[in-house]
């Protein structure tokens, strides 16, 4: 999770933080923050029934959001945040956590960055399965 963050902050330079939540071992209706790459975040801990990160956890679907201050869901965590990506990822079908990406672009992320995105999800739940 760490070289994929890493990779995707250091060579997408308007990904401005890249970051995992995964679903808490002891608490399955609660994501928590695994490496990251990015400002700090106050949300460390995000229930699946808040946040777009929740609604993509909760849905099993990818959230792109081209202006978070017109999407409710939105949890501010930065003013600079313009726009977020949310691609869940899977074992076995079934949502284990999800590849959180903001940017300070609005409409940052269009299909190719949701293919790459929903790529690396995908490599990650394949990774986690077969170990």
């Amino acid at each position: 999770m760490g070289s994929i963050v890493t990779l995707l902050h250091e060579k997408l330079t308007r990904y401005n933080w890249v970051g995992f939540y995964m679903i808490d071992t002891k608490d399955p209706n609660m994501l928590v923050l695994g490496p990251f790459r990015g400002a700090a975040t106050p949300h460390t801990r995000i229930p699946l029934n808040q946040g777009i990160c929740g609604a993509a956890a909760s849905s099993g679907e990818t959230v792109v959001v081209d202006d978070v201050n017109k999407d409710p869901r939105y949890l501010a965590c930065s003013l600079e945040t313009k726009s977020e990506i949310v691609v869940p990822v899977f074992v076995k079908r079934k949502v284990v956590g999800e590849l959180d990406i903001d940017s300070h672009f609005s409409a940052a992320f269009g299909p190719d960055d949701r293919k790459l995105c929903e790529h690396a999800a995908a490599f990650l739940g394949k990774f986690i399965e077969s170990h």
